[in-house]
């Protein structure tokens, strides 16, 4: 069993930067890929980030990459994700999940955070 909690959201103007957390806990934590996912209001959750659970490998969606970094720090079970030159666009509730797989599909991940606010303002 996994639990996670993300932290780090808020409130930031357009071109401004947030970094959010994702905190695990549970024995085998630091063996999961992680993936970071968001949805906004009216559309369905959508893949923004995935790394392996060596930290080795990361991808991305199209709409955030060379913005967005994912990484992860085993020694403290989180994973971070630093969101750059953030869009209005960007304005979404972001979730942090564990699975087994290291994909872009929410179906194969078997652990969800709660979900943060994330708002950009133009």
């Amino acid at each position: 069993q996994v639990q996670l909690v993300e932290s780090g959201g808020g409130l930031v103007q357009a071109g401004g930067s947030l970094r959010l957390s994702c905190a695990a806990s549970g024995r085998t934590a630091s063996t999961y890929a992680v993936g970071w996912f968001r949805q906004a209001p009216g559309k369905e959750r959508e893949f923004v980030a995935t790394i392996h659970w060596s930290g080795g490998s990361t991808a991305y969606a199209s709409s955030v990459k060379g913005r967005f970094t994912i990484s992860r720090d085993n020694a403290k079970n989180t994973v971070y994700l630093q969101m750059n030159s953030l869009k209005p666009e960007d304005t979404a509730v972001y979730y942090c999940a564990a699975g087994r797989l290291y994909v872009a599909s929410p179906t194969t991940y078997n652990y969800w955070g709660q979900g943060i606010q994330v708002t950009v303002s133009s």
